[in-house]
């Protein structure tokens, strides 16, 4: 775990414990200054994404923008004095808000390493900015709200609201996203384009995180978004994910830059008497009996990779490892790896040899 991983989460415990030791929900609590902490640690974490990681993902940057967008718009709705000025701040949010799963649906894509068709971003974007002018209809069109006007509660400032036909739209729409995301990552899980289980985790709660907040709030009446600080919950995980892939990935190509170890060569101008000559024969008459996956082990020992980084390449634990050991062994006649080696480097002198 990198020390801007470290970071990342410490973040977010900081946040939690803000969150927990603030009474949202208090007549003493002033709601305002919360959004404007939420829409400033928003703000700050955009800031950190752009200087700090060096390698940036364009829909990383608009998931970043998006949050910072959303909560800087929940910040000025809360302390609007005129019902035009609350509208604004309201189409502000809904920028935000309407991008932001998009944003998160792309982020997984990639981190998840799916192949998707060139066009999908293009029509998403486009139903995007379509739904965008829907939720923002409201002060011009009655399609989305019937009715709006602006109350104060407890010193902050509230729309309330009587939604329209339409309003449906942004509904599905969000539930759509939330489902295709929790298929994708499914689906990542299963063809296992995720690493490890912690990635997929990590992936899974940032969505249902998300999920779980947005349905309580449709289903209960709350003076305060909470997705506010959802939504930089979740960034923050796929943040963390992001920099753990980087951190294998980074790894993985020092392993690849490292020359291959081989295991020490037979000793030169030694006669090699005919038992020997026959072993090696014998191995090399039946590597083609090997299955994919053994020959792929096979060719992984004569490049020197260790039991680590086989492991690894492979995802497969190191009892599987084993158990294909033991039948490439009996296959090749050998008794172990040193051997297999050996008799397989020996090879190449041999028929060079007889060349």
């Amino acid at each position: 775990m990198t020390k801007k991983l470290s970071c990342i989460f410490g973040m977010l415990f900081s946040l939690l414990t803000l969150s927990g030791c603030s009474s949202i929900d208090s007549k003493s609590a002033s709601i305002p200054s919360v959004y404007g902490v939420i829409a400033l640690i928003s703000l700050v974490l955009l800031f950190c994404y752009c200087v700090f990681i060096k390698k940036k993902e364009v829909w990383f940057l608009l998931l970043f923008a998006s949050v910072s967008v959303v909560n800087t718009g929940y910040f000025s709705l809360s302390v609007s004095s005129t019902l035009g000025e609350a509208l604004l701040a309201n189409r502000i949010s809904y920028l935000g808000s309407v991008f932001l799963p998009l944003s998160m649906l792309m982020t997984i894509l990639n981190l998840s390493k799916l192949r998707y068709k060139k066009w999908i971003p293009y029509v998403l974007l486009a139903i995007t900015i379509g739904v965008f002018f829907i939720a923002a209809s409201p002060g011009y069109l009655d399609i989305y709200y019937k009715t709006v006007s602006l109350e104060k509660i407890n010193g902050t400032s509230v729309l309330v609201k009587e939604y329209g036909e339409w309003h449906c739209v942004y509904l599905y729409y969000l539930l759509s996203y939330f489902a295709v995301m929790i298929a994708v990552t499914l689906h990542a899980v299963i063809k296992k384009k995720v690493r490890s289980g912690l990635q997929s985790i990590l992936i899974l709660t940032a969505v249902f995180v998300n999920l779980c907040v947005w349905l309580a709030e449709q289903l209960a009446s709350f003076n305060f978004e909470f997705l506010s600080v959802s939504y930089i919950i979740s960034e923050l995980f796929l943040i963390g994910l992001f920099l753990m892939i980087q951190d294998v990935e980074k790894q993985l190509a020092q392993v690849k830059a490292e020359p291959a170890v081989s295991e020490k060569e037979p000793e030169e101008n030694k006669p090699l008497s005919e038992s020997y000559v026959e072993k090696c024969r014998h191995l090399e008459r039946n590597v083609p009996t090997l299955t994919a996956t053994e020959k792929t082990i096979y060719d992984f020992y004569l490049e020197g990779k260790s039991t680590k980084e086989i492991i690894k390449y492979l995802n497969i634990s190191e009892n599987t490892l084993k158990f294909h050991n033991k039948n490439i062994y009996s296959k090749l006649g050998v008794s172990s790896r040193k051997q297999l080696v050996e008799f397989a480097l020996a090879l190449k002198d041999i028929n060079g040899t007889k060349e």
